[in-house]
C-alpha cells in the first residue's frame, strides 16, 4: 500500500482565555483529535451529574470547515465520564469560548475535573453546504424506509 500524501495543516487562529489555558494540542503524530483541557477546578457528582466545563480557547474555525468536540476514551472506561452533546458541533461562524458538557454516569463516585486536565478532543473536518431540493418523491435505495434497529440487532 502506497503511503498517503501529507496534506498541510489547517491554519486556525486561536485566542487563550485566562493564564492557565492552554491551546489544543495533540498527544502523538497522525492523531485526528486534539486535546481539550480545563480551564477550571470542578467535581462532578455521581449518577449523572453534569457540568459545563470551559477550555479556555476561542477559534476562528474557516468557513467550508467546523469543529466536533469529540469524548476521551479513556475517561469513559476509567471513570464513566463523557461528553453529553456528543459531538458537540463548532460552527464556522463561533467565535465564543469553547465549553464542554461533561456527565459522570459512576453509579458511587464523583469526578474531580483540575486545571489542565484533558476532557474531550476537536476533530476539525471539511464541510459541504447543502442545496436542499424539494422533491415529490426521492430515489428508492436498498434500505428504504428503514429506521432504527431496521439494519439488523
Amino acid at each position: 500500500m502506497k503511503p498517503s500524501k501529507k496534506s498541510s495543516p489547517l491554519d486556525i487562529p486561536t485566542l487563550l482565555i485566562g493564564p492557565d489555558s492552554r491551546s489544543p494540542s495533540y498527544a502523538k503524530p497522525g492523531d485526528a483529535g486534539a486535546d481539550l483541557y480545563s480551564r477550571i477546578d470542578l467535581e462532578i457528582s455521581p449518577k449523572g451529574g453534569r457540568a459545563l466545563v470551559p477550555t479556555g480557547v476561542s477559534l476562528a474555525i474557516p468557513e467550508g470547515f467546523a469543529g466536533f468536540v469529540q469524548p476521551r476514551s479513556g475517561l469513559a472506561i476509567k471513570h464513566g465520564v463523557t461528553c453529553l452533546n456528543s459531538p458537540g458541533l463548532i460552527d464556522s461562524g463561533y467565535r465564543g469560548e469553547i465549553s464542554v458538557v461533561l456527565i459522570n454516569h459512576d453509579p458511587e463516585n464523583a469526578y474531580q475535573v483540575r486545571v489542565g486536565d484533558r476532557i474531550a478532543q476537536l476533530v476539525v473536518m471539511r464541510i459541504e453546504n447543502i442545496n436542499f431540493l424539494f422533491s415529490e418523491s426521492l430515489d428508492d435505495s436498498e434500505r428504504g424506509t428503514g429506521g432504527f434497529g431496521h439494519s439488523g440487532s
